[in-house]
């Protein structure tokens, strides 16, 4: 379908908006099936490029297109330019497929990847013709399921969504998808069909549960009805080999953030940081073989055309045959001018060897994070890497014609100190020297960009019941930073803290403030997560309208016997490992990683107990 035939007054309106090719569809590869029992949506609620860019979006609508009687399209946040053109012109948002819009869905699925896309997802909503509150739909309304990383603490949100997936979407999302296709056959209600949801491992269907609260606010029980369980517990794919992945998917017609085929080398970490969200709720550890890492790549090359394949992971040095993927990848992608990134490589497992043999198709700079300034505040966070360990990565890639180097550091960490912030800067100095000493081409001068975020704590952390620095302790600190890192080759950024103030507020929130982005949104808010769109008065002014208190949610530290609006979630980590954890960064004292001894996270490993990098 032609989306300019069937919306005319988009030609009108696309020539006077930023990037019009995110609005006409008909890219290389797209899939559209003409008839299907069961239509589906796949929201990113967030701009097109950024999207495109997503290998969940890739896997998920490619399988099910590939499942018998099911279709699914894609649909992306029209940018603040269009919005008001679309609402003017009466135009809906509509799949990039067929031009469908939203409300004519069965199900309208989004993947919810950060925290401050939530305004976004009712934008979507409202603007596909669909009620952002889920108790204000009808029956014929389009099922609302939410899936991605937020749903590990979903409840700010809950009250727009009917479904929550939690985990790995591979199998579940399927099983879902044939759930709802068998009650659409049989004529079932929408009510019966969330009850037999409920009874799917991994779904979530937050109108099952009620909440009661303390006359302090915080949350007293949550009660299950009709059914659904006590806890849902998180899905997770079991073998990756044999999991779903596209052969084909669409290739954007205008350049997305990572234009780039993407094959993943394992899911899950050993490392065990304990700021990192990611690290614990993806437990376990599952690697992919070799040779299927290896066959994907080439695939996704070959019908892509990409310049560049991306070997996704948390800690890509924790793969055993990364040396040999990228050899048996080299001698496919390099005569195609095909290069290989690594984006997670660790500064004490830096192979200067490999990186140059990635570097003969593209030149790319390099990013260590060292995360904390001192040893102290690393043992603290669990981020096992010295200083030596950086300083010794940063000689031998110097050494061999690099000049540059950015390193990233998080603020406001637990017990963190002025003397672990000065620590960032000596740091800094440290590397400079290096260069000084070891750098194989001076004549361009170096270039060492230290770039620092504001810690937010993250639920199924051992760091969820940590306190947040306020706003103004934050600017104190960045302040601070200013003063000291110097020098005309070092340059200090920072991640502005009203964005990292905004993404704690719902990252440990409950179902109170849904309230506030119903309101928030009503009011102008949008792409909050956009600096140059990050209205943070009109948060506040909401809050307060509310009596809702920003710092009993953003700031406050949790209580260790405290429920936790996520506690109705299981995602394999036990919270007495947590707290554990917790109780040691207190005392400034690290934990080996699930290599070196296993510290009974609960996450069990599933390869008759031996991890999975082994």
């Amino acid at each position: 379908m032609d989306i300019l035939e069937k919306y005319p007054a988009l030609a009108d309106i696309l020539p006077s908006v930023e990037k019009p090719a995110r609005y006409i569809g008909g890219e290389y590869g797209q899939t559209f099936k003409e008839s299907a029992d069961l239509r589906l949506v796949f929201c990113f609620p967030d701009t097109y490029e950024i999207g495109m860019s997503h290998l969940g979006m890739r896997i998920l609508t490619g399988l099910y297109n590939d499942t018998e009687g099911i279709s699914c399209e894609r649909a992306f946040c029209p940018w603040v330019d269009m919005e008001p053109e679309m609402r003017e012109a009466g135009i809906p948002l509509y799949s990039l497929e067929s031009g469908t819009p939203l409300k004519d869905f069965d199900a309208v699925c989004f993947t919810l990847q950060y925290e401050l896309c939530y305004t976004n997802v009712l934008t979507m909503l409202s603007l596909g013709g669909i009620h952002p509150i889920a108790s204000e739909r009808g029956e014929d309304e389009p099922v609302i399921i939410g899936g991605g990383p937020c749903t590990f603490n979903g409840e700010p949100i809950a009250k727009f969504f009917d479904i929550f997936i939690i985990g790995e979407g591979e199998e579940v999302n399927r099983e879902l998808a044939l759930l709802q296709l068998k009650c659409k056959r049989e004529g079932v209600s929408k009510r019966e069909f969330l009850k037999r949801a409920s009874a799917i491992g991994g779904c979530y269907v937050p109108s099952l549960y009620d909440v009661e609260y303390n006359p302090d606010g915080t949350i007293k029980a949550y009660i299950p009805r009709e059914g659904a369980p006590e806890k849902v517990t998180k899905r997770i794919v079991s073998d990756l080999d044999s999991m779903y992945f596209p052969k084909s998917f669409t290739v954007p017609t205008t350049e997305a953030i990572h234009d780039r085929a993407m094959v993943e080398l394992f899911r899950g970490c050993i490392r065990g940081c304990r700021f990192c969200q990611a690290g614990h709720s993806w437990r376990p550890m599952r690697r992919k073989s070799p040779e299927s890492v290896v066959e994907q790549a080439k695939e996704h090359i070959a019908y892509s055309g990409c310049e560049e394949i991306n070997l996704l992971s948390l800690s890509s040095s924790d793969y055993k045959e990364l040396q040999k993927v990228c050899d048996d990848l080299l001698e496919y992608s390099e005569p195609k001018g095909v290069g290989i990134s690594l984006p997670s490589l660790r500064a004490d497992s830096f192979s200067v060897e490999l990186l140059e043999k990635l570097q003969r198709v593209k030149k790319s700079g390099l990013t260590f994070a060292p995360e904390a300034g001192t040893q102290r505040l690393r043992d603290v966070i669990n981020k096992n890497i010295t200083e030596e360990a950086i300083l010794n990565a940063c000689s031998m890639a110097f050494s061999h014609g690099w000049n540059g180097v950015k390193l990233y550091f998080m603020m406001g960490l637990p017990t963190e100190t002025f003397e672990d912030l000065k620590g960032i800067a000596e740091m800094s100095n440290h590397v400079l020297y290096t260069w000084r000493q070891t750098a194989l081409n001076k004549n361009r001068g170096a270039r060492i960009t230290v770039s620092t975020s504001s810690f937010v704590p993250k639920p199924f952390t051992p760091f969820q019941w940590a306190a947040q620095d306020t706003e103004e302790q934050l600017r104190e600190k960045i302040d601070f930073l200013r003063d000291n890192i110097k020098g005309k080759s070092v340059t200090y950024a920072w991640h502005e803290p009203k964005v990292s103030k905004l993404e704690s507020l719902f990252a440990r929130g409950d179902r109170k403030l849904g309230d506030a982005i119903y309101l928030a949104w009503s009011r102008g808010c949008r792409f909050d997560g956009w600096d140059e769109q990050m209205k943070f008065d009109i948060w506040m002014e909401v809050l307060s309208d509310l009596s809702l208190d920003f710092d009993f949610y953003a700031t406050r530290a949790r209580g260790e016997d405290e429920v936790l609006p996520w506690d109705v979630i299981d995602v394999g980590v036990k919270k007495s490992y947590l707290l554990a954890g917790w109780h040691d960064a207190l005392k400034d004292t690290p934990w080996p990683d699930c290599r070196e001894k296993c510290m009974n996270c609960g996450a069990r490993c599933l390869n008759d107990g031996v991890c999975m990098t082994d």
